[in-house]
């Protein structure tokens, strides 16, 4: 079931231009030149422009684009629309080129242009990965210096390879989606059944993260660009046009100059640069929450619900390693611990507020076998139980 809602989900995501609006032809040479009446496209003499073909994992052959710019340092690597393939992107492809300073790797999804097979979202994540790795191979292109661009559908593909590449220089997400169902309904939940869980894939890229949107998009609201830039772990300052649409952002002379921005503080970021960003934003992420001389775990501090002492709390580190047991409990009247099992009834503290208290049996021989109390707030390490204070160890009975 899940599998046919999928391909129906896919038949609403891919709108390939039928006809193409290009076809590849081979030159005398043997190499591969483009026939278009959508935009004009070089001779196969030109240089600045590779035609590809490349294989991917599914058996499809897809097209893809190589403009080369001589000044560049980073290399783009763009992915289209659903609605888009080469043909209608070169002349954008040259702008970007251009006003960049970028060299920019742009290619047809199986099914789009010239490309063989149909589309599918596992087929565009074969294909963006059967691109990167001609990057690698063909061009010598690192992921350090790759930069992923994902326009509304694309930013699906752009996603996934991104969560896979922890070096990567950078991301754009132009209009990109949560969801390929959270598109079409506003769910709050993922299914199974749902394409480009984006929503999932933005909290593993270890990047800095562009995201570009118009405020006035009627086919993707503005809300998923928004929600995707605040779960990137790594949020560049985002581009919200007002009034932009879902196809004209280009048009807008704050989309070129944010993304020059982009780029250059890019090409300055070094790698020493960005772990020591990383590093600082993890100590501010986890400073007043991680308990001194701790084991870097997180501390959860809950507030006694009867005691009006305002130093009732608890701390608790849920790590046997911390050096400093985090676990403890400084109400006078044990009413403030956390709950774990069943309840102790009539055993229980006078004060106990928990609809449950700790019942984790003490496993120290130094607590007496026949103790009234058969449970310890934690290993209790002598500390008291969680309603009472231990025997003596003489008698069998309690203290108290």
């Amino acid at each position: 079931m899940g599998c046919m809602l999928s391909q129906l989900a896919a038949k609403f995501a891919f709108f390939p231009p039928s006809p193409p609006t290009y076809q590849l032809k081979k030159t005398d040479d043997g190499k591969l030149a483009v026939v278009t009446t959508a935009a004009p496209i070089p001779h196969a003499d030109d240089t600045s422009l590779d035609v590809l073909l490349v294989d991917t994992k599914h058996g499809n052959k897809i097209v893809a684009f190589y403009l080369r710019n001589p000044y560049a340092r980073l290399t783009l690597l763009y992915s289209h629309g659903n609605a888009a393939d080469l043909g209608q992107l070169y002349d954008l492809f040259l702008q970007l080129k251009v006003n960049l300073r970028v060299n920019l790797m742009g290619y047809d999804y199986s099914g789009y242009g010239a490309s063989t097979g149909k589309p599918s979202e596992s087929g565009t994540y074969a294909d963006i990965e059967a691109i990167y790795e001609c990057l690698e191979t063909e061009y010598g292109v690192s992921q350090e210096d790759v930069i992923l661009y994902g326009q509304s559908v694309g930013s699906g593909p752009t996603l996934h390879l991104a969560s896979k590449l922890p070096r990567l220089r950078g991301v754009v997400l132009h209009s990109g989606i949560l969801s390929g169902l959270r598109v079409l309904c506003h769910v709050k939940f993922t299914f199974c059944f749902d394409i480009y869980k984006n929503i999932n894939k933005i909290k593993k890229v270890k990047c800095p993260v562009l995201v570009i949107h118009g405020t006035e998009d009627d086919v993707v609201n503005w809300l998923h660009g928004n929600g995707l830039w605040k779960m990137a772990r790594e949020s560049y300052d985002p581009l919200w046009i007002k009034g932009g649409g879902h196809c004209n952002l280009e048009l807008y002379p704050d989309y070129i100059r944010h993304l020059c921005k982009f780029i250059q503080e890019m090409e300055s970021m070094t790698t020493e640069k960005r772990l020591k960003k990383i590093r600082a934003n993890q100590s501010k992420s986890s400073s007043g929450s991680i308990c001194s001389g701790c084991c870097r775990v997180k501390c959860c501090r809950v507030k006694c619900p009867e005691c009006s002492d305002c130093c009732c709390y608890t701390n608790v580190s849920w790590s046997i390693n911390c050096p400093e047991w985090c676990w403890r409990p400084r109400c006078r009247n044990f009413c403030c611990f956390p709950k774990f099992s069943s309840c102790l009834g009539s055993n229980c503290c006078t004060k106990c507020s928990w609809p449950s208290c700790c019942v984790i049996k003490c496993s120290l021989p130094s607590c007496y076998p026949n103790c009234a109390r058969p449970s310890c707030c934690m290993n209790c390490f002598c500390l008291q139980c969680c309603v009472g204070k231990h025997s003596d160890g003489t008698n069998g009975k309690q203290n108290g």
